[in-house]
């Protein structure tokens, strides 16, 4: 943990453009030492452009971090200063991550534009309701330090990557050529929040066909329905169409509703998870000194005679 003397300096030199002390403030803020409160500066402004922070999600193998990493080139080349966090699953059995994002960006590594592009890794650990304000957070905090937008990628699975696209202005699903009958479970989670849909490895067979059952599904849903582009990051296929139209890309009022109750649930655990109780309620739930009920009616009285 920092010495308390060292923050304002580490934070000063952060806002001011400093990698080294970025990547530190941000550890800090991924473990719990730091929080936004602190930062004396004032919110970036987003009237310059349509979203600040865009999620990218879904079901793994459908070639995301390829496709991002396009995507970010395409920008940079441009001029535009992308931060990517990517939610990396953590192993069940000792929390660690694979960090296999960073493995496959090149972007990060083209001295043409390696200065207006940045990748963080963050592992998902074991507590699926601190994941959300974690990377809410860190994306504030990239924000702050003046890069222009900011990526988070997530694997499509789970209830903890579904709140960290939640917590974007935008989000867009990723999905690759026809897998049969598994979309028809991801259509009630993933598909429902997205702005847009990116069909990738658009050169396999099977991916025209995806996209126009897509389209043909979300049709049913009215003229809010999402775009559907057919894109591919490794072949390069649609993502200068695919780069221009995210970077425009507005929001949906379809999806409007199941965004926000994911936003809601999010800031549940937040206060949840950051309860002075929290950890004791815990340990009476495991020694059997309380019942669901009763830790959430401790945790629930607690937090009113906070508030009071």
């Amino acid at each position: 943990m920092m010495e308390a003397t060292n923050v304002g300096d580490e934070l000063e030199s952060a806002l001011n453009g400093n990698r080294r002390a970025m990547a530190r403030m941000l550890s800090s803020i991924e473990n719990g030492q730091f929080t936004l409160e602190n930062i004396p500066a004032k919110p970036p402004s987003r009237e310059s452009h349509a979203w600040a922070v865009m999620a990218i999600t879904g079901a793994p193998g459908v070639g995301k971090s390829v496709l991002v990493d396009a995507l970010m080139t395409a920008w940079a080349t441009e001029g535009v200063r992308v931060a990517l966090l990517a939610v990396d699953p953590s192993s069940p059995r000792t929390g660690g991550a694979l960090l296999g994002d960073r493995v496959r960006m090149t972007s990060v590594d083209n001295p043409a534009i390696s200065d207006r592009v940045y990748v963080r890794s963050i592992a998902t650990r074991t507590s699926s309701g601190s994941v959300p304000l974690i990377v809410e957070d860190m994306a504030a905090f990239l924000l702050a330090c003046g890069w222009d937008r900011v990526l988070i990628e997530t694997v499509g699975s789970g209830q903890a990557e579904l709140r960290c696209a939640a917590v974007a202005d935008r989000i867009v699903v990723v999905e690759g050529p026809a897998r049969g009958d598994g979309i028809q479970a991801e259509k009630a989670g993933l598909l429902e929040l997205a702005d847009i849909v990116l069909v990738n490895k658009a050169d396999l067979e099977g991916a025209e066909r995806h996209a126009g059952e897509l389209t043909e599904s979300y049709a049913l849903d009215g003229d809010d329905a999402p775009d559907v582009l057919l894109t591919s990051g490794l072949k390069g296929i649609g993502i200068p169409e695919a780069a221009k139209a995210l970077l425009s890309l507005k929001g949906s009022n379809r999806a409007l509703r199941a965004r926000m109750r994911e936003r809601l649930l999010a800031q549940h655990e937040r206060r949840l998870v950051q309860h002075p109780a929290y950890n004791s309620v815990l340990d009476g739930l495991c020694e059997g000194t309380l019942d669901i009920t009763e830790a959430l009616t401790q945790l629930k009285g607690d937090d009113h005679e906070r508030a009071s």
